[in-house]
């Protein structure tokens, strides 16, 4: 009986989607898309940009926190008195309460942009790529241009600006088609280690505890140790009271494990399940892993908290962008680095999309590929102007492909998503940094793969490889890493050139001498 009612039902779910499918692909939205043209439909699209959203849900959190260590437009004059210049680097209720409001911002700013970028991806270019603000551009343009609450060689609003510019200049390559040309020219060697490199600089962050899990801290001998302190020192950050002592270390822990076993099992979301498991029980009050302290900062939180669904204004990122100490060393220096790292990030990842996707033709080429390109580049300027990072083409648009998402409708379904996250802002800036560190560790692990594809048999390009993705993490800077891999590359390629050079020079020499020889030979006979 009971098996029955549900062939019944089955069949009558069947027939339902099918009549639904149909009757997309001959309206307008499914010839726009080529739903028939690419043997795909409106329901196998709807649960690939399902699939797309859940896995890159977390940059939504991840994102906002890592951007809102600039500072953003935070300074000395939000610190509660006595203030004093290292007000901004330790704790101090009335700077944090500032940091609170830009995180606020920055989380709108990440929907915004992800939700801009994604639904040009799809109608412009009609790829089912989605589109976000990009790990490791972000952690750039805070940990090296700004630096951690403004400590960086450039306020906020200057970094602003550099962004801009090379968005700007992003769209001028991608619109003249020197985008490509431009990224074959760079070492495979150097561009896949800077992935790599970039995974281990987001993990070692992840690990630390302004940012993630708290499990490397500082030390006075080694530069860095374990630490998982329960208590820290506010001037020097050491432990007070023992090490690995934290609990909500061992709940990120957990959260990392729940995390491990869900990529393991292949579920999709797996990041999102253990964030939200870690932050469900972070958000419990009284408790020794709570988010929400009895404190001045902590009932502020709280009482934002409280309100669930709430649409934030943008209050103090948009606008901030600034062109007064554009024209410095420094400056220029920047906009040369991120725009040799967007080269190498968004056009790898776009084309990795596309050949998953079979998109790519005999010549290299795919369909929306001059689209695509200046989507990335004309958003990462709208980023630019709300005080967000730059933005990219995703990789986890990959558990869309996996789903049969083929078309455009994916991208633009997934930017619904999320419009919708932009009314749930006081959830979404509650999430704690011990929920959000294993999520960056696991970001870490899974751009460490490209190593294999490393020739680490030939020195001429494991030496910058390695170099590439050690110096990175340990200068704590994602621009030294690229600047001495490819300089180390430059200098061992030196050695083929100059033998190049000598070789063309005897080979010319012999040619003249022969030449010369022959011509010689025949001045005797004829006077003979």
């Amino acid at each position: 009986m009971g098996t029955g009612f549900c062939t019944k039902l089955g069949k009558t779910w069947a027939k339902a989607e099918k009549g639904l499918n149909d009757a997309v692909s001959r309206s307008f939205v499914g010839k726009y898309f080529k739903l028939q043209a690419r043997k795909t439909c409106f329901t196998k699209e709807l649960r690939a940009a399902t699939a797309t959203f859940l896995t890159m849900a977390y940059i939504l959190t991840v994102n906002a926190t890592i951007v809102s260590d600039s500072g953003g437009t935070c300074s000395l004059s939000d610190c509660t008195p006595p203030g004093g210049p290292d007000c901004v680097v330790k704790p101090n209720s009335g700077y944090e309460t500032c940091l609170a409001r830009i995180r606020n911002d920055l989380v709108v700013v990440t929907a915004l942009s992800a939700m801009i970028g994604s639904f040009s991806m799809g109608v412009l270019a009609n790829l089912p790529l989605a589109v976000a603000p990009a790990m490791g551009p972000n952690a750039y343009f805070t940990y090296d241009l700004v630096g951690f609450h403004g400590t960086g060689s450039m306020t906020y609003g200057t970094g602003l600006a550099v962004l801009c510019v090379e968005g700007l200049a992003f769209i001028f390559l991608s619109a003249s088609g020197l985008r490509a040309k431009v990224a074959r020219l760079i070492p495979q060697s150097v561009r896949l280690a800077f992935a790599a490199g970039i995974g281990l600089f987001i993990a070692f962050v992840g690990l630390q505890a302004h940012q993630g899990v708290g499990l490397v801290g500082p030390d006075p001998s080694t530069l860095v140790t374990a630490a998982a302190c329960a208590h820290t020192d506010p001037v020097t950050g050491a432990c007070v009271d023992g090490k690995m002592r934290s609990p909500t270390f061992w709940l990120g822990m957990v959260g990392l494990v729940i995390t491990c076993y869900g990529l393991m099992k292949e579920v999709k979301g797996s990041m999102i399940y253990g964030i939200l498991f870690v932050t469900l029980i972070s958000w419990i009050r009284g408790t020794a892993v709570t988010y929400f302290p009895h404190t001045k900062v902590g009932d502020t939180k709280f009482n934002y908290f409280k309100k669930v669904v709430d649409f934030h204004r943008i209050e103090s990122t948009a606008g901030a962008i600034s062109f007064t100490n554009f024209n410095r060393s420094e400056v220029w220096v920047a906009l040369m680095t991120l725009l040799y790292v967007d080269v190498l990030a968004t056009t790898g990842i776009l084309y990795t999309m596309a050949e998953l996707g079979g998109f790519v033709d005999d010549k290299g080429s795919f369909e929306g590929e001059y689209m695509a390109y200046l989507v990335d580049a004309g958003t990462t300027v709208v980023a630019s102007t709300l005080g967000g990072s730059p933005v990219a083409t995703y990789v986890e648009s990959s558990a869309g492909l996996r789903e049969g998402g083929r078309t455009g409708l994916t991208a633009v379904i997934v930017s619904f998503y999320f419009m919708l996250s932009l009314f749930f802002t006081p959830l979404l800036t509650s999430v704690p940094p011990w929920a959000i560190g294993p999520s960056l560790v696991m970001v870490g692990v899974l751009m460490m793969k490209v190593v294999k594809d490393i020739e680490w048999g030939n020195v001429k390009d494991a030496v910058p490889a390695f170099a590439t993705m050690v110096l990175m993490p340990l200068t704590y800077s994602i621009a030294n890493g690229i600047i001495g891999g490819a300089g180390i590359y430059i200098v061992l390629s030196l050695y083929d050139y100059v033998v190049w050079v000598v070789r063309r020079a005897a080979k010319m020499r012999r040619e003249k001498n022969q030449v010369s020889a022959a011509g010689g030979g025949g001045q005797d006979v004829e006077m003979t």
